[in-house]
């Protein structure tokens, strides 16, 4: 008799944990950064790639990792990429134990390869998102995901919070050395309450795919895999609708990373913020976004994925527009506060779409959405930073106008696929 291991309770309190964990890896680059180029001597350019190569690579590894779901559940790519970003973190703290700070000319190509393993913690999002998919019905796939990724999502927000206030009290070496250990104790947490849903566990156990399909399907799982990595790969890239994802997730959940980024320096340069001040106002903005997520997910379940994902760019155009000519304080906070909302909520409806428009191959569509959105993250930083270099001081608000474009393509795009949606479904009916 096989004996099944966890429910989907259980399978999504593993994966959000995880993934809450995993973005601590990150946490510490752009705070310290300017460390960093003090020690090691670094130019603008130089000092740029060190912040943003962890998103970069927690980006790209979405792609082959959550295809690799559709294989074998999750679990083991999910604790992989969690053990490279310790290896990442653990081998910095060492690093600036033995070399700090006399010792850390040289150390930049070493500094960047850590931080390039660090960023496997954020690549767990896209694991994360088809190892929860595999556990619900499709009814409830928005409020699962939403729970998902909405507690995840909130790391970077309490780190903004917590960080500056770390540091001033604690110091830059132990900071790392604390993140490492809050690294290390979510991994082995990870391990012992992940687990992957029961198709998964029935092939491990020796069954065949049709019997393990058939066994899983008694006990209430709906969605199930159709081919290996490369085959999820493929056959979610055929599905034109997974790029209409992509680009919206570009501008939800890339734009909540870069903005995440980018509003300790709007609100130092542009606003006069002390530090730890500047970090609790990104704080308001992180938390909100992705405390959002967890009803936003749901709200999607009941009104529909398409409708949610308008009117929320809707909200993120107007706040955008505001915050490009705002130099108020409370005015710039409203938008904020909006544009949070707004790119919450459509990050929990786009993924509510994805098992929705690619039920065949979850996992493959979950990495090319998660990870080339995602990718937002590293590009739109260096255009705002370039905006606010070539107008000054407004600048740092103009920088805020590339959203306003991206709302607009996002809205045209969410429109076509409602249109061709409703036209699908007349046509059906008609038949």
């Amino acid at each position: 008799m096989i004996k099944l291991r966890g429910n989907s309770s259980k399978g999504l309190a593993g994966t959000t944990l995880g993934f809450f964990f995993g973005f601590a890896a990150v946490a510490l680059y752009g705070p310290t950064a300017i460390i960093f180029k003090e020690a090691m001597s670094l130019t603008p350019a130089e000092l740029g790639l060190l912040i943003a190569v962890p998103t970069l690579t927690g980006s790209l590894l979405r792609i082959p990792f959550g295809a690799w779901v559709d294989t074998t559940g999750g679990k083991i790519p999910f604790l992989i990429l969690m053990m490279l970003s310790v290896v990442g973190l653990g081998g910095v703290t060492l690093l600036l134990f033995t070399s700090y700070p006399d010792d850390m000319q040289g150390m930049y190509g070493l500094v960047l390869f850590f931080g390039m393993l660090s960023g496997c913690g954020i690549a767990t999002f896209s694991v994360g998102i088809g190892q929860t998919s595999y556990w619900f019905p499709r009814s409830k796939q928005g409020m699962a995901l939403g729970t998902y990724a909405g507690l995840g999502n909130l790391a970077p927000g309490i780190f903004s919070l917590v960080l500056p206030i770390f540091l001033t009290y604690y110091g830059f070496i132990s900071a790392y050395f604390a993140w490492f250990l809050f690294l290390l104790l979510g991994t082995i947490l990870y391990g012992f309450i992940g687990q992957d849903a029961y198709y998964f566990q029935y092939v491990r156990a020796g069954l065949s795919k049709a019997e393990a399909k058939q066994k899983a399907s008694e006990k209430g799982q709906e969605l199930f895999p159709t081919g290996g990595i490369k085959d999820s790969l493929i056959n979610s890239a055929k599905v034109k609708n997974t790029w209409a994802l992509v680009v919206l997730y570009f501008t939800t959940f890339g734009g909540f990373i870069a903005l995440t980024a980018w509003f300790p320096t709007y609100w130092n340069e542009f606003q006069g913020f002390e530090p730890v001040k500047a970090g609790l106002f990104t704080a308001i903005f992180s938390i909100l976004a992705s405390a959002i997520r967890v009803p936003g997910g749901s709200i999607a379940d009941r009104f529909g994925g398409e409708r949610i994902v308008l009117l929320s760019m809707g909200v993120i155009l107007m706040a955008a527009a505001v915050l490009s000519f705002a130099e108020t304080v409370p005015l710039s906070m409203v938008a904020v506060v909006l544009l949070a909302a707004g790119m919450g909520v459509a990050n929990a409806a786009v993924f509510k779409l994805v098992p929705v428009y690619v039920s065949k191959a979850v996992g493959g569509a979950a990495g090319w959405v998660g990870g080339l959105g995602a990718f937002g993250g590293f590009a739109l930083p260096p255009i705002m930073g370039a905006i606010a270099g070539k107008y000054g001081h407004i600048g740092y608000t103009r920088g805020f106008i590339p959203f306003v474009a991206l709302a607009l393509i996002n809205v045209i795009i969410i429109w076509v696929l409602i249109n061709n949606k409703n036209k699908k479904e007349l046509l059906t009916e008609s038949l």
